[in-house]
């Protein structure tokens, strides 16, 4: 099943300064969904928020109706999956043991239920193709292949919600565009951060726009993409355009000309 996530009034700050801002927002199931905005807009602490609760934090998360306030961690952890950007503690694991540690939130005191949960991997896997992964150590990989292994994990946990931290971050190009194409075609609600504007607009069916704290904009790429409140935001000349592969919205982007006082 997948889930429909429901985020009201959520407030959260440190000693120092407020960092979330009266945050609503809501998930259709099975949408794939990106926070974009600039470096210190608040992205990462959202996306904490909903899968670990923040000392402090108000309001309201709710995951298919039910308030995850009232869950505990293993209940959080057989319902929604997390790939962020700090992996370094499974680096020295083969590929097959990182990838069955998904099977943790849904094993009983006997262990592995064999059939069933070994069909489930072997989908994933294949699904995936890292089948020729599956005996190299984590940190032999290329970082694409680092993170399919990562979201294939995620995946294993059977979630109704697939959470991201910059799933595209230090990749080629090659690399962005196929982790994205696979989310995007997985079925499931994904709730992401991406630092560019244009793959976000590309891969998601919505967007959520963040700046110092708070949504400033929802909706559709289209909608939500506008030269106006993007230059503002990244403070940057901003045009609008068409990706002629595909259609998706495109932003143009150049530094400003500095004015020269001699003339």
């Amino acid at each position: 099943m997948a889930a429909s996530l429901q985020v009201s009034n959520l407030n959260w700050a440190t000693e120092q300064q407020q960092i979330l801002i009266d945050i609503n927002f809501e998930l259709v199931a099975n949408s794939v969904t990106a926070i974009v905005g600039p470096n210190g807009a608040g992205k990462t602490s959202l996306l904490r928020s909903i899968y670990l609760g923040l000392t402090n934090q108000t309001g309201q998360i709710k995951l298919n109706q039910t308030c995850l306030s009232l869950l505990n961690r293993r209940q959080i952890a057989q319902q929604i999956a997390v790939v962020t950007q700090q992996n370094d503690a499974v680096c020295h694991l083969k590929v097959i043991d990182l990838i069955k540690l998904g099977l943790l939130p849904h094993l009983n005191w006997f262990g592995f239920s064999a059939k069933n949960q070994t069909e489930h991997l072997d989908k994933i896997i294949q699904q995936f193709d890292l089948s020729p992964l599956l005996n190299k150590y984590f940190d032999q990989l290329s970082g694409g292949e680092q993170q399919r292994v990562l979201i294939a994990k995620a995946l294993v946990q059977k979630p109704q919600l697939l959470i991201l931290d910059e799933p595209t971050n230090h990749l080629d190009v090659h690399f962005q565009h196929q982790i994205l194409a696979l989310l995007a075609g997985l079925g499931i609600t994904v709730l992401m951060t991406v630092h560019d504007l244009n793959l976000a607009a590309q891969y998601s069916d919505n967007l959520l726009v963040m700046d110092k704290g708070h949504i400033v904009k929802s909706g559709k790429p289209a909608d939500v993409l506008d030269e106006e409140s993007i230059s503002d935001i990244f403070k940057l000349p901003v045009q609008k355009g068409l990706n002629p592969l595909d259609n998706s919205v495109h932003m143009f982007y150049h530094w400003p000309q500095q004015v020269n006082h001699d003339e």
